[in-house]
């Protein structure tokens, strides 16, 4: 087998160590490391599918110019990478590389000194790539830059989604879904060893394999990000550099191999660059101990006792997946939970994280961490200093300081001034026009840095409607509204289209008619359930979701309490938002249960079609199911009533 697609096999495939060693037998292995800039395990896993069939397996220090700009560049997007080479030293150029790879005949490095393209796309996520692989699939000639990683944030080609978002966020929700399940086994019949305990006997989390299990999906769907690149051939190239502007039409860039500044020129440029998190410089201590929502996916070491500063959907959302694998957790909420998503379904998802174990401590900031001897663990101590609204400052220490405070677009570096495009000063978002373009007519900007919704979804298809738009003849703008999205709390929250507040901001109090239904366990307070759970008294309890109606959760163990489990309060809301002039047109639909983002995927058709709450009331339910509750909403707002559901199967009714 060739070198070339040994290397790629090793470094980016989920291939079997054996499949490995047997297309590497009877060759010499020379692994080429970065390590001044490559993640520590990364450059360990390379070196020790060598070693272990090679013994005199090389390793040098310094990544030649044609495997950084090639291989590292092209491949994954960034410095942060590790090359493995089977069949002695590596020849060839960075193009003859980058074919070889990606696919095209051109340099991964470089492009030729002013040379032209149709487009140039500065930022290599997803929007920059939906958007440079629909201009090329339209015959345009097409460069593609994206920024080497720093050392630390460990990114690679993709962006946030795939490296540091929602693809290993959704991968450790998963994880920690598992886990929560081993409290429900036992009372169904599986035996397993006791989970009730305080020590959780028999049950134990490595942390260690699930980091490793996240970097890997994660280098296998980079990889596949690189072959969808290929396919473009000549029509697209791809540069491993930070670009700016010089002009409006002439972009330079660092070669990162040679160091040289090298330029081409534009008929367009499109501005994807994404954010960063931000890091609190004011807060003495946080910028060396602290780490951010991006770190969380390759710590080295379990996150021990934690802080989650923020209350954002990423901070929930990680807050939540790290007490169900049962560290102890508490969240720093400056203000209120979940910032612009309805104010009633952001209030449940806090109501029902506290009730399985995490700490919300309200009206709080971080006034400064201390590093500590480590603790009895091996573990860093960190002295956090918070402090209340009221005036009041307490000490307590950490293992972990986890910052999750909003999200900077990286345009500082981009050179916006000299070209005249304008950006708020404050958030660093570039002004945008209905069809996505700048104060300059050449140069447009699509995902996160703009002031639009910061998902994933929204960025490609944004991208690609532009694409088509400048060179396929469409008219088709991007629609902002009726987005889906979902956040990943352990019971997760669905949304489509407005809040409820929103909803009455625009178009005011009279106009909107909102139907709910919560479903709820019990009157009864949780520790007053807790206590009925282990006598012989029978329940009396409202409806709530099926499955989890029979079974009772304890908090996780270094969070509780008392001895006694706890039922959840309630673990489902369903809610319609509708214009009562407009025939009860849905405006907004809200769904806070388990499984919620595939519960609401469906339903955002509907509401971009213009559904209305009797068009919900004719669907038929499936029978036992929690979305089956949207087909019976009866209760609204404006009436009143109790809108907590007190019988039923699954989401509906059983006659």
């Amino acid at each position: 087998m060739a070198p070339i697609a040994i290397l790629a096999a090793i470094l980016f495939c989920n291939v079997a160590a054996s499949n490995v060693e047997e297309m590497a037998a009877g060759h010499e292995a020379h692994v080429t490391n970065n390590k001044s800039t490559c993640p520590h395990s990364f450059v360990e896993d390379t070196q020790t599918l060598a070693k272990a069939k090679h013994p005199t397996s090389k390793e040098s220090d310094v990544v030649s110019d044609e495997v950084q700009g090639a291989v590292i560049g092209g491949i994954i997007g960034g410095k942060n990478g590790s090359a493995g080479a089977v069949g002695g030293a590596m020849h060839g150029t960075g193009g003859a590389m980058y074919g070889g790879l990606m696919g095209s005949s051109g340099t991964a490095t470089s492009a030729a000194p002013l040379s032209r393209y149709d487009l140039v796309v500065i930022g290599g996520g997803s929007g920059g790539m939906a958007a440079a692989k629909e201009a090329a699939k339209l015959g345009k000639r097409v460069a593609l830059f994206d920024y080497p990683s720093p050392q630390g944030t460990t990114w690679g080609i993709g962006g946030t989604c795939l490296n540091v978002g929602c693809i290993p966020r959704k991968l450790m929700h998963y994880a920690a879904l598992i886990g929560a399940s081993f409290y429900d086994a036992r009372l169904l019949g599986w035996q397993l060893p006791d989970v009730r305990g305080q020590g959780h006997s028999g049950i134990a989390h490595d942390w260690g394999q699930l980091v490793k299990f996240v970097r890997n999906k994660v280098r296998q769907l980079r990889f596949s990000y690189g072959n969808a690149l290929r396919s473009y051939g000549n029509s697209l190239t791809y540069v491993n550099a930070l670009a700016r502007f010089e002009s409006a039409g002439v972009i330079e860039y660092e070669n990162p191999s040679s160091g040289e500044t090298q330029k081409l020129t534009a008929d367009k440029v499109l501005i994807a660059v994404g954010g960063r998190p931000n890091i609190p410089e004011d807060i003495p201590g946080a910028v060396e101990h602290d780490i951010t929502s991006d770190d969380i996916f390759t710590l080295d070491r379990p996150p021990g006792r934690t802080l989650v500063v923020g209350a954002g959907y990423i901070a929930l959302e990680t807050a939540g997946f790290l007490n169900e694998i049962n560290f102890d957790v508490s969240v720093a909420v400056r203000s209120v939970v979940l910032r612009g998503f309805d104010r009633q379904c952001a209030e449940k998802i806090a109501q029902l994280m506290a009730e399985v174990g995490v700490r919300f401590m309200y009206s709080v900031t971080v006034g400064s961490i201390t590093k500590k001897q480590p603790d009895e663990s091996g573990l860093p101590s960190l002295e956090v200093e918070l402090r209340s609204r009221d005036g009041n400052i307490v000490t307590e220490v950490y293992n972990t300081v986890l910052f999750a405070t909003g999200r900077t677009p990286e345009t500082a570096s981009l050179g916006l001034d000299a070209v005249g495009v304008k950006y708020d000063a404050q958030t660093s978002k570039i002004a945008v026009n209905d069809v996505e373009q700048t104060s300059v007519p050449n140069v447009y900007a699509v995902g996160d840095c703009i002031p639009q919704l910061e998902l994933t979804p929204v960025a490609v298809r944004a991208g690609e409607v532009l694409a088509r738009r400048l060179y396929g003849g469409s008219t088709e703008k991007m629609d902002y509204e009726m987005v889906p999205t979902t956040v990943f709390t352990p019971f997760e929250y669905g949304s489509v289209g407005l809040s409820e507040e929103q909803a009455v901001k625009k178009y005011g109090k009279d106009a909107i008619e909102t139907f709910l239904l919560e479903v709820e366990t019990a009157h009864t307070d949780p520790p007053a359930l807790s206590r009925l759970a282990h006598s012989s008294a029978p329940l009396l309890t409202h409806f709530e979701d099926l499955e989890l109606s029979g079974v009772h959760r304890p908090k996780v163990a270094t969070a509780r309490s008392d001895g006694f489990d706890i039922f959840l309060s309630a673990s489902n809301l369903s809610k319609l938002v509708c214009l009562r002039n407009e025939n009860n047109r849905v405006v907004g639909f809200h769904y806070v249960g388990r499984n919620a983002g595939e519960v609401t995927q469906g339903f955002a058709l509907a509401l971009r079609l213009g559904a209305t709450k009797s068009d919900f009331d004719r669907m038929l339910g499936i029978q036992p199911t929690d979305a089956e509750s949207f087909s019976g909403l009866t209760v609204t707002r404006r009436s009143g009533e109790s809108f907590v559901a007190a019988g039923g199967c699954g989401g509906g009714r059983c006659g």
